[in-house]
């Protein structure tokens, strides 16, 4: 069930209805906890399952750590969680790309093997929820938190349907505090969550779907040589796309949330500013970068031990963070650049001044440089094959025996003004909160922005297509 539908739009306001009845706040929280099962079961019900597997293992092993007091059957019982959750992640998300690598590696020692076609289905948004739920059992281990005590707001706590199959990833102190007593939003917090859902579909519907995507789309799904203009302005497409599409969804989901008495935290802080990547990487998919530095980089050792070790952490995690996007050695290879920033970054620009102490124009040009070299590595993103990477590598610098327009001239006036929009928009957005700019409008301006959004939404006719974010 995709937030850009109309079954969508009729569910929700079923749940919004029912949350607002006059009945116990342990009821609210049982419709809460079927409505997010019904929201998952609409792509394929028998994942549901897997969603329960990962609820009851958890449970049962955070409770298990907490009544034993040594330290061997502490870790057999995070073994438990750890072998379950990654288990399953593994499986359907990794099952095929491990096979057929294994089958390519052994071929040329003269053993032909060839793997089962397993059809294997990647279940929507395991990736996410495998990280929130896991958050739980690393954290008792730990012993940052207690166990919690309700079974019902613990599943609520996997399940809640606004950020389930595309995040925010949601630490348990985020939001299992928030179902211990009665939610309901004041006539400010439902106006503010509507006004973040319209924006957010603007964004996906409009922004994404309908400008930017289907040029970028084009481009690259081509798989033939460019001409470099066309090549930059297809990569500068996409880097709007995917920015529009995963900053949408997020969005949306804050919004539904905020519309029943909820808040989940902020996961873009206007990226496109950044300057430098570890900037970039503090402002892009915030609750993802947050998980990994505190459930990855810091357990390996962080920046204690050593620069040497400090840079292999640092690589370590970017490769596990690029691979977690995807099922192709493309996300590896993604994530290694990555790593190769922040290292180039961190070696040469450690002792530089503070963003708050440089010029207007070192600042600037720290922003576009920046801005480049994170729109090159989207292209391991946009191609959907290794050849078709190369062609579009090769199309960036010229490299091409026969390049061919793929871009229209009236596609290029549309997709300038946004890619330059958005540029300038987080640029001033830097350092500031959309609620405040927001709360700072006049009442006619924020009335006539809103209606505008909205209208070219429902003339466009929205979009049925899938979040970008929704195949990680």
């Amino acid at each position: 069930m995709l937030f850009n539908s109309v079954i969508f739009i009729l569910f929700f306001l079923i749940v919004v209805a029912v949350h607002y009845l006059p009945i116990n706040w342990k009821l609210k929280k049982l419709h809460l906890l079927l409505a997010s099962y019904f929201f998952y079961a609409a792509w394929n019900p028998p994942f549901v399952i897997l969603l329960w597997i990962s609820t009851c293992v958890d449970w049962f092993a955070a409770r298990g750590m907490n009544r034993v007091r040594s330290k061997l059957k502490r870790k057999l019982f995070l073994f438990i969680s750890l072998t379950a959750n990654l288990g399953m992640l593994s499986w359907f998300k990794y099952g095929t790309l491990f096979m057929e690598t294994f089958a390519s590696l052994v071929e040329p020692l003269g053993w032909v093997w060839v793997a089962p076609e397993f059809n294997i289905t990647l279940p929507v948004g395991i990736s996410f929820y495998t990280f929130q739920t896991l958050s739980y059992t690393i954290d008792i281990f730990l012993k940052r938190s207690e166990p919690e005590e309700s079974f019902l707001d613990f599943a609520l706590f996997v399940t809640f349907f606004p950020q389930l199959v595309a995040g925010p990833i949601v630490r348990p102190n985020q939001l299992i505090p928030q179902f211990k007593s009665p939610k309901r939003a004041t006539a400010n917090q439902f106006s503010w969550g509507v006004m973040l859902f319209i924006w957010g579909l603007f964004q996906k519907s409009v922004l994404a779907d309908t400008i930017l995507g289907p040029v970028a789309g084009h481009a690259f799904g081509l798989a033939e040589e460019m001409l470099v203009f066309d090549a930059w302005l297809a990569t500068f497409a996409f880097s709007g796309q995917i920015f529009f599409d995963f900053a949408g969804y997020s969005l949306c989901a804050i919004g539904i949330a905020y519309c029943l008495g909820f808040s989940l935290p902020d996961n873009f802080k206007s990226p496109y500013a950044a300057i430098g990547f570890s900037d970039f990487w503090r402002r892009w998919h915030v609750s993802l970068s947050e998980w990994l530095r505190d459930y990855l980089y810091i357990p390996l050792g962080g920046n204690r031990k050593g620069n040497k070790r400090t840079k292999i952490n640092l690589m370590l995690t970017m490769l596990l963070g690029g691979l977690w996007h995807g099922a192709a050695w493309r996300f590896l290879i993604w994530g290694a650049v990555h790593g190769f920033y922040l290292l180039l970054e961190r070696t040469f620009f450690q002792r530089s001044k503070s963003h708050s102490e440089l010029g207007f124009l070192p600042r600037l040009l720290g922003t576009l440089l920046t801005y480049l070299a994170i729109s090159i590595t989207w292209v391991f993103f946009a191609t959907p094959t290794w050849e078709s990477c190369g062609i579009a590598f090769r199309s960036l610098i010229g490299w091409t025996d026969s390049p061919i327009p793929v871009i229209k001239t009236i596609e290029i006036t549309m997709i300038l003004p946004v890619i330059l929009a958005m540029l300038i928009g987080h640029w001033y957005m830097r350092d500031r909160k959309l609620v405040t700019v927001v709360q700072q409008l006049p009442n006619w301006i924020l009335g006539i922005l809103l209606f505008t959004i909205l209208t070219v939404v429902v003339l466009t006719g929205g979009s049925d297509s899938a979040f970008i974010y929704f195949q990680f």
